[in-house]
């Protein structure tokens, strides 16, 4: 690997992990010329093209970025870290690549990510819900957000000097 400073081809790696649900290395090189510190990422070839089969029955490739984005907009100004996001899309990523098929429904993509973000956070959920589900009148909104009230919830922080 040739050192993005120097431009030299003498590095030692000296950290390795996987991210993006195992898909991708990231490596920490230290160059052996210069001294600096540089990281690389490894992806492997796209030799499994994913097509998502829309609600209307057209196919688009797999986008990683759509659900990331889908995400951020269901957790804006919410308390959910980019790291949650990244974590939400690599579970659902696990779940999609379990299924072993080339196309999956975007159905199946938007229950998972429902199912995940329901964990981290209840209104980013109603709010990703409304959108995905497209309620047709607020009677079926609000009996979502009654059911999603009314599981136990793991991830409620203790009310503090009475909040």
């Amino acid at each position: 690997m040739r050192c993005p400073y120097c431009k030299e081809d003498k590095d030692k790696v000296i950290d390795s992990r996987s991210s993006e649900a195992g898909r991708v290395i990231r490596r920490r090189r230290f160059c052996l010329s210069c001294g600096r510190r540089f990281t690389t990422y490894e992806k492997a070839g796209e030799s499994f093209k994913l097509s998502v089969i829309k609600k209307d029955n057209s196919r688009v490739p797999y986008d990683r970025y759509k659900v990331i984005a889908g995400l951020e907009k269901a957790c804006y100004k919410r308390p959910v870290s980019a790291e949650q996001i990244q974590q939400i899309a690599d579970r659902v990523e696990e779940d999609i690549f379990r299924q072993t098929e080339k196309e999956i429904s975007s159905r199946f993509i938007g229950e998972s990510v429902m199912k995940h973000l329901r964990s981290v956070d209840k209104v980013a959920y109603i709010r990703f819900a409304s959108v995905y589900r497209q309620f047709t009148d607020a009677g079926e909104l609000i009996e979502e957000v009654t059911q999603t009230l009314n599981e136990p919830d793991e991830t409620r922080q203790p009310k503090l000097f009475g909040d």
